[in-house]
């Protein structure tokens, strides 16, 4: 985004616009941040902010590069090191490349208690990591004198605790708290009374809180409410008070109203005065005392580095019992207290001088975004400390002897000091397959580099597929990518970045989806290479289908998502959790056929409306074009069959539209000319002719009344720019289909008002065509629907006609089908979509929307965030350890977080369920039963030796949709003589099938008892029949 013409490129951040909005990115746009300390934390948190956008960055820092920052700071390379470079010389171009319109310089200058900090004046947004407690109260009381206050925060990561502080003011104004979107919410019915209550219609929670106000519209019969601003008293998830209504009107009819997002003020303390009476973030409630106890831990260490001049050693006991004795001291100051962790000091002394990427990469993400909303005042900031602890991951290793922690000179020095050095070689040998590689997949990808996952050395690997080529909107999040990359593959291209963080990763970059067509590729032998597997995925069906083969195989699965500034991720683990699959979310809600089609009331339905339209005339119809014409080669076979009397499915459709097909520019200006009648003006004369304003219901209610709303005929009219950008966009497109070219100076105001001015426009005749009112119908699908006598003697006269005009050539019989691409501005999709949706908004009486929310809604595009996938990335990349350790289930937890708010919540995950078929014989979702059977081996075989092996004879057997055996259908006995290569006649490769089976139910009556599936082989020893 240039600062100085504040136009903002949408084409690289289109997916940020959606998170931030356009005024917090101008605001964004206007600001300097200063970034001091360029370790792992630091560099996390530049990465994200110069991504996002600001005006400019200055990045700090004194020391030189070393080994050990190989393994925490992502954009130091080996050569840096043997240089001797200063940190901030190798990072500062790397960080500069991410984003063109950031300006980042860089300092080395001293920042200690004696330096002048005057030159901080020039930023609004102070950033300090590394740093002792001493000069970060002196920085911070800088920054919160100064008028306005400069806003400051602290990070610090300290082996297995990061902690963020913030200080953004006396009075620090948020103009929208939680960025959701407030929805139009319809009303049932408004009392007149005092108080007055309002229903929402159809039991529609309304998502309010007492306090909060609402503005109403379009209410019938008190209409004194519309446009009135009335605070809420919540009665129900459905009702509220809003005050006297006694004098008012009473409600006849409809009506919505809007939450209207009040500013809220935000008031700060410093860090002086928060040391003592700290306010915190609570991420885990398993454990609420946490972050009080890592709070006075991390204030005892800043004292141990007072008193020593350096942290604690790694493994030495002895300064393990120092800090502990100075967190007690610490803790017995406070006025509010909580016990002293032990395990928690004692852990944080061993590992202080360590890091952990994925922590610092979760923290990073949280504390990126607290900077974003110091200089936009978007969003909830943080009151005033987050503290956040990896005690799960270095806790079963406390046993372990203080050798294995010890550093070794090489790049894993600082991760080895908190996991050990048995750890580190296990995460070299892991094998894992990434099945994604867009945001969260090259944040996952920093994280394997850094951890050493995957090394050539120890027959390691990472392997990665994703289809995607890289697009210009990929590269304000998926910070491996660069401009020269767009147009190539995601996976190799992030494959060979990931390698210059760290050469030693062997990643294997695929290009293929994972999904049924390629189980010969990522088949049972791949799955049963891996360690683990971990999907960067954006939608619920590729997740399912990845989560039912790692069940399948009983491999672990770590998935994790994202949508603007919220995150999740669950941890999959063998016999200790449920599955992906055992939770189903509720099924998005459709809008029904009728209010597309005829009744929309919001503009989600008429930019749905439009992109259907889009679909439905150029990709659908010509497909169905060209489909139609592979199949019946000639216009004259098909004339001679329809003639005998033939039925050829799509032949009415397909004849229309070659009758109708535009050889010229002029004529396809004149089929979007008809388009407009017959959307804007036919279709509200039609809607009023079948259902007049005074209409009304069998219970005598007005049949237009909220949330139905009665159309208005638009008469067509060059002038209004609207109405020419719908004909030229919708021109675009006839011509796009039909492969007829056209110049710029066709597309002029003039060129077009002389074409339009030689159209004739059919006499409106209004018909008595069924108008669809029933939500639940659903849409009749074109092709299956029966054709009178009249319509096929109309479509052989058509087709006729076009074989006598000698217009049914092969290159007429050819259309070519578009595919809707919302990112390319030139193409003329969105112009369409934009346009016919907000003309048929005005039709309705709806208010319109932009282009930007045109094109999120049409492209179904998912808001994203660099902040969020790096947050993600790491607490999937914490939990990645605890896999490989083997450790217990209490070990692991899932995340939910909304950056915005700010919340994050840590839980176990959900515990795998047994279940009791009987005779105390139990399975799980992860549980598969194995027989190895051979030529001979029959059905009947099949079922003595499950119960041979497992104690229980099954009663019916089912492979797939097939039922092999099931004892009450006709014949069904007979079966069990037969092989099971005969009944399932396996192909030349196939190595075994999983059958579904039942048991018989202990109580005649019950139902039958599901059991696992049963895996058979056709051989004894499994391999290929």
């Amino acid at each position: 985004m240039a600062a100085d013409s504040m136009e903002i490129d949408d084409a690289l951040y289109s997916r940020q616009r959606y998170v931030l909005g356009d005024s917090a990115m101008h605001q964004m746009a206007q600001s300097s941040v200063f970034l001091s300390g360029m370790g792992g934390l630091g560099v996390e948190i530049a990465k994200n902010i110069v991504l996002a956008g600001v005006k400019a960055v200055t990045l700090h820092d004194i020391k030189q590069c070393e080994t050990w920052d190989l393994g925490s700071n992502f954009f130091i390379r080996k050569e840096d090191v043997f240089s001797q470079r200063k940190r901030v010389e190798a990072v500062c171009p790397r960080v500069a490349e991410l984003n063109p319109y950031v300006h980042v310089d860089m300092s080395s200058s001293s920042l200690d208690d004696n330096t002048d900090l005057s030159f901080l004046r020039k930023y609004q947004c102070v950033i300090i990591t590394e740093a002792r407690l001493s000069l970060l109260k002196r920085v911070n009381e800088f920054c919160h004198s100064q008028k306005p206050p400069i806003r400051f925060i602290c990070c610090d990561a300290y082996g297995i605790c990061v902690r963020v502080f913030c200080d953004f003011g006396d009075e620090f104004e948020v103009s929208d708290p939680t960025g959701e979107e407030p929805k139009e919410i319809f009303i049932q019915s408004i009392t007149q009374d005092s108080p007055g209550v309002v229903t929402c219609m159809d039991d529609q929670p309304h998502g309010l809180q007492t306090g909060q106000s609402v503005v109403f519209r379009e209410v019938h019969g008190m209409e004194e409410l519309n446009g009135t601003v009335r605070q809420v008293s919540v009665l129900s998830s459905q009702s509220f008070a809003i005050g006297d209504t006694t004098q008012l009107q009473p409600h006849a009819h409809g009506g919505f109203f809007v939450l209207v997002k009040t500013p809220k003020t935000y008031r700060f303390e410093t860090i002086e005065r928060q040391l003592c009476d700290p306010q915190f973030l609570t991420p885990d409630f398993s454990k609420p005392e946490a972050p009080l106890q890592i709070h006075v831990a991390m204030i005892a260490l800043d004292t141990f580095q007072e008193q020593h001049g350096r942290l604690p050693n790694i493994g030495c006991l002895q300064d393990a019992e120092v800090l502990l004795k100075l967190t007690e001291e610490v803790n017995a100051s406070f006025k509010n207290k909580a016990p002293v962790n032990a395990e928690l000091v004692r852990c944080l002394s061993r590992t202080a001088m360590g890091t952990l990427p994925p922590l610092a990469a979760a923290v990073g993400g949280l504390a990126s975004q607290e900077a974003l909303k110091a200089i936009t005042g978007k969003f909830s900031p943080l009151q005033q400390w987050f503290y956040l602890d990896a005690i799960e991951v270095v806790g079963p290793l406390q046993s372990l002897s203080s050798s294995e922690f010890f550093p070794r000179g090489d790049r894993y020095d600082g991760l080895r000091a908190c996991i050990g050095d048995s750890m580190c070689l296990e995460l070299h040998k892991l094998r894992v397959f990434m099945v994604g590689c867009g945001a969260i997949g090259c944040e996952m990808l920093k994280n394997f580099a850094l951890l050493g996952v995957g090394l050539s050395q120890s027959s390691g690997e990472v392997c990665v597929t994703d289809p995607d080529l890289i697009e210009k909107s990929n590269l304000n999040r998926q910070f491996l990518f660069r401009p020269h990359h767009i147009q190539k593959p995601k996976s190799s291209t992030a494959a060979e970045a990931t390698c210059d963080i760290n050469p030693d990763l062997h990643v294997d970059a695929h290009l293929n989806k994972v999904c049924p067509a390629t189980e010969n590729i990522y088949s049972d032998s791949f799955y049963s290479q891996l360690n683990l597997v971990v999907t960067a995925l954006d939608n619920v069906e590729a997740r399912r289908y990845v989560d039912s083969r790692c069940v399948s195989n009983g491999k672990p699965l770590l998935d994790s998502g994202t949508m603007g500034t919220k995150g999740h991720t669950e941890i999959i683990v063998p016999n200790l959790t449920e599955s992906y699959n055992s939770h189903r979310d509720p099924p998005e809600e459709e809008i029904p056929f009728c209010t597309l089609k005829s009744f929309p009331s919001v503009i989600e339905h008429t930019i749905q409306w439009a992109r259907d339209k889009f679909e439905n005339a150029f990709v659908h119809k010509p497909s169905m074009f060209n489909l139609f014409w592979q199949t019946h080669f000639s216009a004259e076979v098909v004339l001679q069959r329809m003639q005998a009397g033939d039925s050829l499915e799509g032949s009415f459709q397909v004849i229309k539209l070659l009758s109708r097909r535009p050889n010229k520019w002029e004529q396809c200006i004149a089929a979007a000319r008809l388009k407009f009648e017959k959307y804007f003006k036919r279709k509200a004369l039609q809607l009023l002719y079948s259902f007049p304003l005074d209409t009304r219901l069998k219970d005598g209610s007005l049949f237009w009344q909220s949330p139905k709303r009665p159309p208005t005929p638009i008469d067509f009219d060059l002038k209004e720019s609207l109405h020419f950008a719908f004909i030229v966009s919708t021109a675009r497109l006839f011509a796009g289909i039909n492969n007829i070219p056209y110049s710029e100076k066709d597309l002029s105001i003039e060129a077009v008002t002389r074409i339009l001015s030689e159209i004739k426009i059919p006499e409106y005749r209004p018909s008595e065509k069924y108008v669809e009112t029933d939500e639940s119908a659903r849409k009749p699908e074109q092709m299956k629907m029966p054709q009178s006598s009249e319509e096929e003697r109309e479509a052989i006269t058509q087709l006729q006609q076009v074989i006598a005009a000698v217009s049914a050539t092969p290159e007429r019989l050819q259309m070519s089908p578009l595919q809707f691409e919302k990112d390319d501005d030139s193409n003329g999709h969105m112009d369409f979509v934009t346009s016919a949706s907000a003309l048929r908004a005005r039709m309705y009486s709806i208010e319109p929307a932009d282009r930007l929310k045109a094109k999120r809604i049409a492209g179904k595009i998912i808001p994203a965030i660099a902040t969020s996938t790096a947050a993600v990335a790491g607490l999937v990349a914490l939990e990645l350890i605890k896999v490989v350790g083997g450790y217990a289930f209490e070990s692991f937890k899932n995340c939910f977080f909304n950056l915005a708010i700010p919340v994050m919540v840590l839980t176990e995950p959900a515990q795998v369920k047994r279940t009791l078929i009987r005779d105390n014989i139990y399975f799980s979702i992860w549980d598969c039963w194995t027989i190895f059977g051979h030529e001979d081996f029959t059905l009947s075989d099949l079922i003595n030796a499950v119960r041979e092996k497992y104690g229980i004879e099954p009663t019916m057997v089912v492979h797939g949709v097939k039922m092999l055996y099931v004892p009450v259908m006709p014949g069904h006995s007979k079966r069990l003589k037969l092989t099971m290569q005969k009944l399932i006649k396996p192909s030349v490769d196939r190595r075994y099938v999983d059958l579904t089976v039942s048991f018989a139910p202990e109580a005649d009556g019950d139902e039958d008892l599901p059991g696992p599936p049963v895996r058979y082989y056709f051989t004894c020893d499994g391999e290929k029949p």
